[in-house]
């Protein structure tokens, strides 16, 4: 499968925390080999259940969080419930209140939190990370039949109604990249807040609404993200080039940007579509266990083969799509050596114990 790929950009690359944890010279000798076993039998399970809050439903958050979930509930033999939510911003502010044990959400997001900026000015959330994994990718949509080919065409023309665009729910990450880059671009439009689902059936017209609630939504995912991708099957999208606004964000703006592209397998589309990306953290409460932040760490990489292909589910039958649930191919994504660059959020202790464990 082609993978989203970086463009080329003057942005240069700060600190890494292996240089921190001064390890860079064994990181190559020390590789896992992903879907091997549990791993050190002498590391205690968990001594309660506990909470995952993931994002929205049909999202990479909530399908990579339900199966990881899934995955460290079979090692540990300890439940571990995913939650969905509305991404991000919620998922912050639950896990640094100890309401939730672990979460996702993007490194803009979680750099603003850290630092009480933006969304979280009312003061810093206190949190760790475990791991940075696979990368959100924005995706402007619009339906086939749309003239658009980039953000400045979503402008009214002379004398025209203002084009309504979903930024995706209120409180999300989705909703601050949006945002961000609408008022880079100087987009005059009508946001709306919507969850993914909303935004998809936005998007065409029914039998009780002749035209669209949409001309345009974003979203910030993995790729694929289904809901988006099941499009094609009916109205048919194509994705904005947003180059021309991800280029002076990753360049300007504080929280890990890049410039990156979508490649056509992922959607069908006719070519890549460059666009702004940005890496997502598994984060967990301050708070939390050694045991499960260690057994979180070990299976996410060690079971790294049944999260890209999912894991038999009980009583179905050979060629039933849901034979092999609980996937997502942005498990791909997921490397060791990249995942301790979290800062400046610190690693949980045991997450960074396990990496040197691993030689990371």
């Amino acid at each position: 499968m082609d993978r989203p790929r970086l463009l080329p950009s003057a942005r240069t690359t700060g600190l890494t925390r292996r240089s921190v944890l001064g390890l860079g010279a064994a990181a190559a000798s020390g590789l896992l080999l992903p879907g091997c076993s549990r791993g050190r039998a002498d590391e205690p399970a968990p001594s309660e259940p506990g909470t995952f809050i993931t994002g929205n439903a049909g999202g990479v958050y909530n399908d990579f969080g339900t199966a990881l979930s899934k995955l460290v509930s079979e090692v540990t033999g300890v439940e571990l419930t995913s939650i969905p939510s509305n991404g991000s911003v919620e998922n912050l502010n639950t896990v640094a209140a100890g309401k939730a044990d672990l979460g996702f959400c993007t490194a803009d997001s979680a750099l603003a939190a850290y630092e009480g900026t933006g969304a979280f000015n009312s003061g810093p959330r206190r949190f760790v990370t475990l791991a940075r994994v696979y990368d959100n990718y924005v995706h402007v949509v619009v339906p086939m039949a749309s003239k658009a080919t980039e953000l400045k065409d979503l402008n009214p023309v002379k004398g025209g109604r203002k084009l309504v665009v979903g930024v995706g729910p209120k409180g999300s990450g989705t909703e601050i990249v949006a945002n961000l880059i609408l008022s880079k671009a100087g987009v005059d439009v009508i946001r709306k807040n919507l969850t993914l689902a909303e935004m998809v059936a936005g998007l065409a017209p029914t039998s009780s609404r002749k035209a669209p609630l949409l001309d345009a939504f974003i979203w910030s995912g993995g790729v694929p993200t289904k809901p988006i991708a099941d499009l094609q099957n009916g109205i048919g999208f194509r994705l904005l080039n947003i180059v021309k606004v991800a280029e002076p964000i990753a360049l300007h703006n504080f929280g890990g940007f890049l410039v990156s592209a979508i490649p056509p397998s992922q959607y069908g589309l006719a070519s890549s579509v460059p666009t702004l990306a940005v890496p997502n953290y598994l984060i967990a409460k301050a708070t939390l266990s050694d045991s499960w932040a260690w057994w979180t760490v070990n299976t996410l990489f060690r079971r790294q083969n049944d999260l890209v292909q999912g894991t038999p589910t009980p009583g179905a039958k050979q060629g039933d799509p849901k034979q092999n649930a609980n996937a997502h191919p942005e498990a791909g994504a997921l490397d060791p050596r990249s995942a301790i660059a979290t800062m400046p959020v610190p690693l949980h202790p045991a997450a960074e114990r396990w990496y040197r464990q691993n030689h990371i």
